[in-house]
């Protein structure tokens, strides 16, 4: 077969809604508010001098809406849903949060990823490669070196093991790092960040109901019950509020517990062509030996069937499932991307071991995944 890949017409998921209600432009809309010259208010966020950014990892409009007796007060407020970028995960929607753009204009394009012309991943959660700098792999400036540089208070709270990682530094750089532990401590530091200044922009990550979903799934009562926590940490942030200051309520990403498998480890016909495996279980990269594109495309597409997207790189990017890509991130993205939108994971038992233990999984372009919430309230 040709190594030609045509692009085709076929019918296509959800598109995730850059520019006009994503999660890319949350943050240029709070820089706006808070009156920093050049961002855009796409969001039509109040203009008030103080704002909090809590960012509940895993919470998805979706399950949100399913669950209002765990989470009373969530349910209270004003809210309306954003799409995350593409894919659905948090590396990519960090950079998103980061940088107010795009995930094809931040190059954090998933959890695995090509770093073009060296034969190997990158895993932007876990950054073991001390070749590839945070700040030259994703270079563009954060919405937090911009909001410093107009003289507002800038801060960033999560767990402490997280500081100075590398996906930390891709980020969240420009921002001042306020360590916390626990839920007390997570408000406490935003309390006092929220205070400094004049104008003061404060964002608060919380990582517990991602990673509870991805132990024992969303379906599970350890989930729930994990989401009266995060219930609780936003109520407790609210009250915490000085005058002046909005709280902004989202996430990265939903969940679903997807119960079929396929290994491509196993599979003779996924595996055959295919140089690095990227991405993740509900949002696969597939790069290709030299020569084996087309054929892989294709064969992809056959053993997948119905049950996902499967795109070459040219059409993932036409399709606008990355936002507008920069010419020198193309080869960050897969040969062939394929993405589950049924019941199934493509996991790589060989490759990933522990991916096929995770019950609750995201990435994908269903509603479920793609879906967060934006939630507001304010004490002006």
């Amino acid at each position: 077969m040709s190594e030609a890949v045509s692009t085709r017409a076929v019918p296509g998921p959800p598109v995730p809604r850059y520019g006009a209600g994503a999660l890319a432009d949350l943050p240029g809309s709070v820089l706006a508010a808070l009156g920093v010259p050049g961002a855009a208010n796409v969001l039509g966020l109040p203009e008030l001098p103080r704002a909090c950014v809590l960012l509940v990892d895993g919470l998805g409009w979706e399950l949100l809406r399913a669950h209002p007796e765990e989470a009373p007060f969530l349910g209270s407020l004003e809210g309306r849903p954003l799409t995350a970028g593409f894919p659905a995960t948090t590396a990519t929607s960090l950079g998103s949060l980061g940088t107010g753009l795009p995930p094809g204009g931040h190059g954090l394009l998933g959890v695995q990823v090509a770093v073009p012309g060296t034969g190997r991943l990158l895993n932007c959660l876990r950054w073991q490669d001390p070749e590839v700098a945070p700040q030259e792999f994703q270079a563009a400036p954060t919405v937090y070196e911009r909001a410093a540089a107009d003289g507002v208070a800038v801060a960033y709270v999560a767990l402490g093991l997280y500081r100075n990682t590398g996906l930390s530094l891709a980020t969240a750089r420009g921002a001042r790092y306020r360590a916390a532990d626990s839920l007390g401590q997570l408000v406490g530091r935003a309390e006092r960040a929220l205070a400094e200044g004049d104008r003061a922009f404060v964002t608060v990550y919380h990582a517990d109901l991602d990673s509870t979903g991805h132990r024992f799934g969303v379906a599970s009562a350890d989930w729930r019950h994990q989401l009266r926590f995060a219930d609780l940490l936003a109520e407790r942030l609210a009250a915490a509020l000085p005058p002046g200051a909005a709280l902004y309520v989202t996430a990265d990403h939903g969940m679903t517990d997807p119960a079929e498998r396929v290994d491509v480890d196993t599979d003779p016909e996924l595996n055959a062509g295919v140089a690095l495996l990227g991405g993740d279980a509900r949002a696969r990269y597939v790069y290709t030996e030299p020569g084996a594109r087309a054929d892989v495309l294709a064969a992809w597409r056959e053993r997948l069937g119905d049950r996902a997207w499967v795109y070459s790189r040219e059409e993932a990017v036409a399709a606008g499932w990355f936002g507008p890509v920069e010419p020198d991130l193309l080869g960050r993205i897969g040969d062939v991307v394929a993405v589950p939108h049924g019941d199934l994971a493509i996991i790589a038992s060989e490759r990933e071991p522990w991916l096929d233990r995770m019950v609750g999984m995201h990435g994908s372009l269903v509603p479920a995944e793609l879906l967060i919430p934006l939630l507001t309230t304010a004490r002006p």
